[in-house]
């Protein structure tokens, strides 16, 4: 469902989404903290995807993501904010699982707000952009513990957790 201007009718914050799923916002940040790099999908402006590398970070009951200045991924999301985020997957037997995040992106222009930022959560103080991501939709595959078949869990705001087993 969307509003008149192409907005989803419903966003929400990561601190929002941990509230309403604990369990499954908790594997999520799991997943989502397995690997430092994950990928983030974009669209470029001729409307076909960019997949890009991204460091993520949850802080302050929000979901952020940073990069360099005049990164290819900023110019997209300043054209359209929508994104979506995967943690990667591990190679099996050690398979855990992965986690998708879909939203748009709020990019933070105040100064400001950035340095605070990089003092909460270390790094160069150099010029950088920073984007708030507002969640659309999160999803999981992960294997049943009886190792014989997938469990996919997905949630959009202002909805239950559903879950979907596939033989």
């Amino acid at each position: 469902m969307t509003t008149n201007d192409g907005e989803p009718a419903l966003t929400a914050s990561w601190a929002d989404f941990a509230a309403a799923a604990p369990e499954l916002a908790g594997f999520v940040r799991e997943r989502l903290q397995a690997h430092r790099h994950l990928v983030m999908g974009t669209l470029r402006a001729d409307g076909s995807p960019r997949l890009s590398g991204v460091e993520l970070t949850i802080r302050g009951g929000e979901l952020w993501i940073g990069g360099l200045l005049g990164s290819r991924k900023f110019d997209d999301l300043r054209r359209d904010p929508r994104l979506a985020v995967h943690s990667g997957s591990d190679d099996p037997p050690g398979f855990r699982g992965d986690a998708r995040i879909s939203g748009r992106a709020v990019l933070v222009d105040d100064e400001a707000a950035k340095a605070a930022f990089i003092g909460a959560v270390g790094g160069p103080p150099h010029p950088f952009e920073l984007v708030r991501v507002k969640i659309t939709e999160v999803s999981t595959v992960e294997e049943a513990p009886s190792r014989d078949h997938l469990v996919i869990s997905a949630w959009r705001p202002g909805g239950p957790v559903r879950r979907i087993e596939r033989r």
